[in-house]
């Protein structure tokens, strides 16, 4: 099953400010914002068979340098789904071998630790994404030299 390409936004990203002033419309009038623990990410009343979709986007590998417990959050992640609901994670490639030690100098995860790590709390990889693939990234350092889009994954799991 392939994964459709979106378009990379160019220009910086929208700021909190402008965010809470496209929260404004009534047409986000379903969106809650929720601020919870990475390791209890659904609020008690939907953590358990309630949600259909999770995204990580670009941030999975930050949780090696912060210390979160990452089996705990794919644990909870996984209890909140229903079956069948998808856990889809985007992030920047890892050398082989590096697993996430890298998580907080280059910002990368190496994707078969990520894939071993969400597959041990009981998903099951579905789709890759090879859109956001760039071949010609050496994957040793943060930015890329020369100047070029880092090496990234998209990575759908769902919940038997």
């Amino acid at each position: 099953m392939a994964m459709g390409a979106p378009s990379r936004p160019s220009g910086p990203r929208p700021s909190p400010v402008a965010l809470a002033e496209r929260a404004k419309n009534p047409k986000a009038g379903n969106i809650v914002a929720v601020v919870r623990p990475f390791e209890h990410p659904a609020p008690p009343d939907c953590a358990s068979n309630c949600l259909d979709l999770v995204t990580l986007m670009f941030n999975y590998h930050d949780f090696g340098h912060m210390g979160v417990d990452r089996g705990a959050l794919n644990r909870a992640v996984f209890a909140a789904l229903k079956p069948g609901g998808m856990y889809v994670i985007a992030d920047h490639s890892g050398r082989p071998g590096t697993g996430i030690s890298e998580s907080g100098t280059l910002h990368r995860i190496e994707e078969a630790f990520l894939r071993k790590e969400v597959e041990q709390a009981g998903f099951k990889l579905v789709a890759e994404g090879d859109f956001l693939r760039n071949p010609s990234d050496p994957r040793d350092r943060n930015t890329p030299e020369p100047p070029q889009p880092k090496d990234e994954f998209v990575l759908k799991f769902v919940k038997p």
